[in-house]
Formats: C-alpha cells, sequence, structure tokens
C-alpha cells in the first residue's frame, strides 16, 4: 500500500455524466406523475381511439384514423415539450429547486438541456405508444421519416422555448392556469381533430401561424400525402423556436 492511495479526490463530474443523470431524473419524475401521464399519454390516445371510432368530426373522404394521426402526434408533442414543461419547471421555479441546482456544479445550461433531454425522451415513448394504436385503428402512414423526425424537432423546440418562457416569468398557478387552458384552446383550434378548413376564412389566416396549427398540417402532409418536407410549417416552427428560445433566454428568472 503506498502513501495517497485513501486520498480523497474531489470535483465534479463530466457535464455529460451530469447532464446524463439529471435528464434520467426528470424522465422518471415525469413518468412517475400521475397528471402529467394523463395529459402526455392517455389524453391524446383517449382522443385518437374516440375519434376515429365514432364519426364525430367531418373529414370528408379521408379516413378519420389518417386524419386523426397526425395530428394527435403533434398534439403530443405539444403537451410535453409545452403544457406539461410550463407547469414542472415554474412549480420547480417556486420551491427553489431551480435555485439550488443553480448553485450546483450542475451549469444552468446544462439543466435545460438536461429537461430538453427529457422532453424528446418522453416524446419517442409517446409518438411509438401513438403509433402502435394508430396501425391497429388501421391508419396507413406515408412519407419519409427524416421529414417527420425533423418537423418533430422543430416543433419541440417551438414548445419548448414557449413553455420554458412561460415557466419563468409568471408565478406557479399562473403558469398552471394558461399552460391548460393554452392546451385547450389550440387543441380546438389548432387543427389537431377538426380541419382548419372547418373555420371561417379571416380565422384561418391567423390560425395558419400557430405552431400547433404548423406542426399539424405539416406531419399531415407527410404522413398523409406522402409529400416532402413542407417547408412553410418548418418555417413557421422554426420562427416560433427562434422567438421562444430567445425570449426564454433572455427574460427567464431562476428565482
Amino acid at each position: 500500500m503506498t502513501a495517497g492511495t485513501f486520498t480523497p479526490n474531489p470535483g465534479a463530474a463530466p457535464v455529460t455524466r451530469m447532464i446524463a443523470a439529471q435528464t434520467a431524473l426528470e424522465t422518471r419524475m415525469l413518468l412517475r406523475n400521475g397528471e402529467q401521464l394523463l395529459l402526455t399519454v392517455v389524453i391524446p390516445a383517449l382522443l385518437l381511439v374516440l375519434f376515429s371510432a365514432v364519426d364525430i368530426v367531418d373529414t370528408g373522404a379521408e379516413r378519420s384514423v389518417d386524419f386523426l394521426a397526425p395530428g394527435v402526434l403533434a398534439l403530443a408533442v405539444m403537451s410535453t415539450a409545452f403544457t406539461g414543461q410550463a407547469i414542472a419547471t415554474g412549480f420547480d421555479r417556486r420551491y427553489g429547486v431551480l435555485k439550488r441546482l443553480g448553485a450546483s456544479p450542475l451549469p444552468r445550461w446544462a439543466l435545460m438541456a438536461a429537461k430538453t433531454l427529457s422532453v424528446l425522451v418522453t416524446e419517442v415513448l409517446q409518438v411509438a405508444l401513438l403509433t402502435v394504436i394508430a396501425l391497429a385503428l388501421g391508419w396507413s402512414p406515408q412519407g419519409d421519416p427524416l421529414s417527420v423526425a425533423v418537423l418533430l424537432l422543430l416543433g419541440t423546440a417551438a414548445f419548448s422555448g414557449l413553455g420554458l418562457l412561460m415557466a419563468g416569468t409568471l408565478r406557479a398557478e399562473a403558469t398552471l392556469a394558461a399552460a391548460n387552458l393554452v392546451f385547450l384552446l389550440l387543441l380546438v383550434g389548432g387543427g389537431v381533430i377538426v380541419p382548419l378548413e372547418k373555420f371561417p376564412e379571416a380565422a384561418r389566416a391567423v390560425l395558419g401561424l400557430l405552431p400547433i396549427t404548423a406542426l399539424s398540417d405539416g406531419l399531415r402532409d407527410v404522413l398523409q400525402h406522402g409529400a416532402v418536407l413542407p417547408w412553410r410549417a418548418a418555417a413557421v416552427l422554426a420562427g416560433w423556436a427562434v422567438l421562444g428560445l430567445g425570449a426564454a433566454a433572455r427574460f427567464f428568472r431562476w428565482e
């Protein structure tokens, strides 16, 4: 035995290891939260099954499931990246969790990266589950998987920025109410289950600029009509991502 065998070597772990550990923690916390599971998994799955099995919404000559599946995938992204993340981060901020983590060796940018990776892991599980359900209902997807992945990533960035902006500027209770209200409004008016053509022409011009509408229509163009990457939808999502993430970085308050 030589001198120094038991000499401690204190210091922070590598940033990549800290991000991986925080990502795993964030994901476990989300999956253990019954309210968040209801919002991110149960509600989208129920909407897909209900509106595919019952002829409630007129989708024209198209099969209901072919119209609904892309919209429900967009809804799943919004529920996780925007609503769920806004509420969870808002209460973390209220209870001082973000402040304490900000004083730890984990850099603040790494904490935000871990939250984003946790959202992506959850979305992979959501998309896999909803795809299995849609296929069981007779869905026949088309198009390029790479285009779908690009749209989902752009949608995640757009909704994450808006969710973090809300969580970092409003009180937790206000975030809870506002995030759920926005979720319901965009569910109804974002082309998820009701075709945008059912709305007045003046309203369509405004609704078409919303991130949920761009993501729903973009996924529908690819998965239902076999189009290549729809650049207009991608541009709208990229614009929301830049605005949301930029504003969140500028105005986010850690306390």
